[in-house]
């Protein structure tokens, strides 16, 4: 049984019965949402939580805030909230909070279930707000809980460094995994299970490079965990449950991870944070360093070993340290991280600080200036995010990070081709493409790649192909579904030399260029002729996206020129 409200509104929560006495509660939004890098494509959620209908009823993973109202609202209809026993959470963070809050204030008889990091945290949260003492039940990976009517759980405590409480739960009647941040995507439908599976493999794809691609060596610990559990599907977090699909992904995420390992550079990313919002800077940094071909290692100084911190930096080229600000003063912890660094790192490893602070944000400054005084060259200035990271500033952290990467590169004299020179490369670079200038415009974000790797790809309906680095801003805009405009340039104008300039992070690619604005993107006035373009699909290759595009619009701007063509002498470089 589905229950779905209409489209009008921007949030709903739809039900149905996905097994026996197993109920989902997809609480969904089509709204468009970006307050964490892995919401980036603006597809909308679905925060999924079941509620398993036993002699003891129990609720997994309610939903955050943003949907508590509905949430609470449609869990009444199924089921008297006093009568239910136990919360288990998958984690739990500041959002989630006021949604468990809410449920303690209907009953306050509630157990949660959860890992000992869950634990602290619900306690520091909860216990001095409600002044009641929480009833708490700490998994560590050989305890069963039986609900009765069959369904008895048993638990997968699954550690990462951006959730070092992260628990998995497995129902032996159902053979339901449930999988928390695992397997998830962000995108809003009212499609249940993954039926035709592949077409949401951009989508699972993207979702692992911002969630799991910084944290590899934890993600193959917790697969190596979960793949001997008879599940029949995996219900995450996020997105469609996994049946159809469900061992393809799980292959996909080895590969990936397997992938990341192979980088022959990689960056420590050390952090701690307070409330979440140094965490987000923390991983929109990985993802464009990632983006860039290098690897990431995350580590959550508040969870990891001495030991784990100086190896990590030990193996790396550069590394970034990131910290709250309390009371005007770094965390222990993050002291203590700071102080390996200071002991192992040489003095030619690049460096990055960033932050968050609600006040005062000198943590960032303490930083960066006992870096400086130790002899450390800063590769960047330091990030410093006042309250929660706008999506301008997810922006700027995601291209910082790929400056970053691509700083690393250099200084490694990391080659992109195997034979530079090559009589081989020299006939490729024949290969004549004409120049045009990509541009992209969401909300706030502004931002444009000039191109010469596009060609014609079809007749009916006309459409073109665009070879786009995985590590151009732009990257992250163009995929299935997603607008741009294709503005081609003209022969003897000066539009291509200020977009072949190198760019700040965040830095506005149009100052002094006259555009005009479409649903699509932007407009170059001083182009030869412009197309609105509709990605229809990309395809991995190399270190490159091959996006394929429908041309919805366009217009000859000067019917008498003539289209700017570049010319290469070999295929090393553009």
């Amino acid at each position: 049984m589905t229950n779905t409200k209409p489209r009008t509104q921007p949030r709903d929560v739809q039900t149905t019965y996905i097994a026996a006495e197993t109920l989902a509660l997809r609480s969904r939004s089509w709204n468009r949402l970006r307050f964490e890098i892995e919401y980036a494509l603006e597809k909308g959620t679905t925060a999924n939580s079941f509620l398993i209908q036993g002699t003891l009823p129990a609720l997994i993973d309610p939903p955050g805030e943003t949907f508590t109202e509905i949430y609470l609202n449609e869990l009444r209809q199924r089921i008297n909230i006093l009568d239910v026993s136990y919360v288990i959470l998958g984690h739990v963070n500041q959002n989630r909070i006021e949604t468990l809050k809410a449920l303690l204030e209907i009953n306050d008889r509630l157990t949660f279930i959860c890992t000992n990091a869950c634990a602290i945290a619900l306690r520091q949260s909860l216990d001095k707000e409600l002044k009641i003492e929480l009833k708490i039940q700490i998994v560590r990976g050989e305890e069963t809980l039986d609900l009765g009517k069959g369904h008895i759980l048993k638990f997968i405590p699954t550690s990462t460094p951006r959730h070092p409480d992260e628990l998995c739960t497995y129902d032996s009647k159902t053979q339901i995994l449930y999988t928390d941040k695992f397997f998830g995507a962000h995108i809003c439908g009212d499609q249940v299970f993954d039926e035709g599976w592949s077409e949401l493999l951009g989508d699972r794809r993207y979702y692992f490079d911002s969630t799991m691609a910084n944290q590899v060596r934890q993600v193959e610990a917790a697969l190596d965990k979960l793949i001997d559990i008879p599940a029949i599907f995996y219900a995450p977090g996020h997105g469609p449950m996994l049946r159809y699909g469900l061992h393809e992904l799980v292959k996909l995420y080895r590969q990936w991870s397997e992938a990341q390992k192979q980088q022959n550079i990689s960056v420590a990313l050390i952090f701690a944070s307070a409330y979440g919002n140094t965490t987000t800077i923390a991983n929109a940094l990985a993802r464009g360093i990632i983006k860039a071909g290098v690897a990431v290692e995350l580590i959550n100084c508040e969870s990891a070993e001495p030991e784990e911190i100086k190896t990590a930096i030990e193996k790396s080229s550069g590394f970034l340290i990131g910290s709250p600000t309390l009371a005007g003063h770094l965390p222990t912890q993050v002291q203590t991280a700071l102080g390996i660094i200071l002991s192992t790192a040489t003095k030619s490893y690049q460096a990055g600080v960033f932050g968050s602070y609600g006040w005062s944000g000198e943590a960032v400054d303490i930083i960066a200036g006992k870096l400086k005084d130790a002899g450390y060259t800063l590769a960047f200035d330091p990030i410093r995010v006042k309250f929660t990271p706008t999506e301008s500033t997810l922006q700027l952290c995601e291209e910082t990070g790929t400056d970053f990467a691509q700083t690393l590169k250099q200084s490694k004299k990391v080659r992109t081709t195997l034979n530079p020179g090559s009589t081989v490369e020299q006939a490729v670079g024949r290969i004549v493409g004409s120049l045009s200038v990509l541009t992209i415009q969401r909300g706030d974000i502004s931002t444009a790649m000039l191109a010469s790797w596009v060609s014609q790809a079809t007749f009916n309906p006309p459409g073109l192909s665009i070879a786009v680095a995985k590590d151009r801003a732009v990257e992250s805009y163009l995929y299935e579904g997603d607008r741009f405009v294709l503005n081609i340039l003209e022969q003897g104008k000066q539009l291509r030399k200020h977009f072949m300039k190198k760019f700040a992070p965040a830095e506005d690619r149009f100052t002094g260029i006259q555009v005009e604005k479409t649903e699509s993107g932007l407009v170059l006035s001083d182009g030869l002729a412009y197309l609105e373009c509709r990605v229809a699909q990309r395809m991995e290759c190399g270190d490159h996206w091959l996006v394929y595009a429908i041309v919805e619009n366009g217009k000859l701007l000067q019917s008498n020129g003539l289209t700017a063509v570049h010319h290469r002498k070999t295929a090393s470089n553009y």
